[in-house]
């Protein structure tokens, strides 16, 4: 069993080319100084909200709204997050699993990371309702219920945690953040050495 989910989380292809191993190191530079940033900003700041990913997350996080409407209106509004959780974790599991890319896999996991990010700073704004909606609005000048979060935690008696779980939500994606960049750093110095 041990050496199953060593050679699923660990598996290096014998024949990645240099160039391949150095692209792929140019990407995880990558991820790092942009991990770095978002990790150490604040909550408040929504670094984030305003990065570039947040445009993909996005359509994610209004498509789960879609997908979970059958299941009622608390899973409507929780659908959002949902739904850009569950991309990156589909992506990570489809390379791990399918395509036997570990290093992908890897930044399928960053991803995910990134969306607890992202997510944070609406958990947050729950009770402030001061962060822009799509369509314009804010929690504070849109109907009850279309600030999910804000609906979320008054629907189970949690608003008054909102700063708490926004912080759990930062926490727990910068540690994803973190636990990938090291699984990834580690594929491609396994990569690099089998390659010698």
């Amino acid at each position: 069993m041990q050496s199953k989910l060593k050679n699923l989380f660990f598996y290096v292809p014998l024949d990645m080319s240099f160039a391949s191993l150095v692209g792929r190191l140019l990407i995880l530079a990558i991820l790092l100084i942009w991990g770095w940033k978002l990790i150490f900003a604040s909550i408040a700041s929504n670094a984030a909200g305003k990065s570039l990913l947040h445009l993909v997350n996005t359509p994610f996080h209004e498509a789960g709204h879609i997908f979970f409407r059958p299941l009622g209106s608390f899973l409507t509004s929780l659908g959002g997050t949902l739904g850009q959780l569950l991309m990156p974790l589909i992506c990570m599991v489809v390379f791990l699993l399918q395509t036997r890319d570990t290093f992908a896999a890897a930044v399928g996991l960053w991803w995910l990371g990134e969306n607890f990010l992202d997510i944070a700073p609406y958990i947050g704004d729950a009770r402030a309702g001061v962060l822009p909606l799509l369509g314009g609005n804010t929690g504070h000048s849109s109907p009850y219920g279309f600030h999910d979060w804000e609906f979320l935690l008054t629907e189970t008696g949690l608003l008054r945690y909102d700063l708490t779980l926004a912080r759990l939500s930062h926490g727990f994606g910068s540690a994803l953040m973190l636990l990938a960049l090291a699984w990834g750093g580690y594929i491609l110095w396994k990569a690099y050495n089998e390659a010698l």
